[in-house]
């Protein structure tokens, strides 16, 4: 465990890699498909539901979450939580790039888009349970487009669509990148832990600074983060987010 103030320069090369990717008003978003790419090839018969439209979305949203700890490193405002919890959405944003561009072939990697697009449009409908919205005009619900979703699948000849799993998706995307997917996914539950205000990453993944005790026996502890166990979530985020460009740009490109 690291004994020194936060230092951070294991971070340089993911917030280079996103710097890059900076314009003055948005992030540099990837190219839409070249025709006749195999990217496209995958997507033609999808229609609205491409491939690419989740990807690229996923690709922009790990450069927002990067960017957002590498603006609060350089404001000196690190605490124990959000380098952790910030990583983990650029980690989870990169690896569903990597893994719906790396099917074993082309029906699996149409089935691994249409069960994401299937999960998108229910966690809408239920957004819209909740607000009570009924989209305008002759729009179709979340639902609807659930079923339109599943509908397809079926013409196609896929297999029966499931919502994709978080940490099925990372397991399967590390190998893509050269990652060991077991190292990948535990990084991931302590960074979830984080995020989800759990106890136990307190006791796997910070370092208690200083410790203060009440009147009535009870015990404060400080902690602050601890590089040494934060280092292998922003190398991980790194691999997968650069690989993501780059396999990207190969599938849209060749054919």
């Amino acid at each position: 465990m690291t004994t020194q103030a936060f230092n951070g320069a294991y971070l340089l090369p993911l917030f280079r890699l996103v710097e890059q990717h900076r314009g003055e008003d948005a992030y540099r978003q990837l190219p839409a498909p070249a025709p006749n790419s195999s990217l496209a090839t995958d997507d033609a018969i999808l229609g609205t539901y491409a491939a690419a439209h989740l990807i690229r979305a996923s690709y922009t949203a790990a450069l927002a979450h990067a960017d957002a700890l590498r603006r609060l490193t350089e404001g000196g405002e690190i605490d124990p939580s959000s380098p952790w919890t910030l990583l983990r959405g650029a980690l989870e944003n990169a690896a569903t790039g990597i893994w719906l561009l790396s099917g074993k072939d082309r029906a699996e990697r149409r089935r691994r888009a249409l069960s994401l697009w299937a999960e998108d449009m229910r966690n809408r409908a239920q957004h819209e349970q909740d607000t009570h919205h009924v989209p305008a005009g002759d729009g179709q619900t979340g639902t609807q487009r659930r079923e339109e979703i599943r509908a397809l699948a079926d013409r196609l000849g896929l297999p029966a669509l499931t919502a994709p799993k978080t940490h099925l998706i990372l397991e399967q995307a590390a190998p893509a990148a050269g990652l060991d997917p077991v190292k990948v996914r535990a990084v991931w539950r302590a960074a979830s832990g984080f995020a989800h205000g759990r106890f136990w990453p307190n006791l796997r993944a910070t370092q208690p600074r200083a410790v203060s005790a009440s009147a009535d026996g009870v015990y404060t502890f400080a902690l602050v983060i601890d590089e040494d166990q934060h280092r292998p979530l922003a190398e991980y985020c790194h691999t997968l987010t650069a690989h993501l460009q780059k396999r990207y740009l190969a599938r849209a490109t060749a054919r």
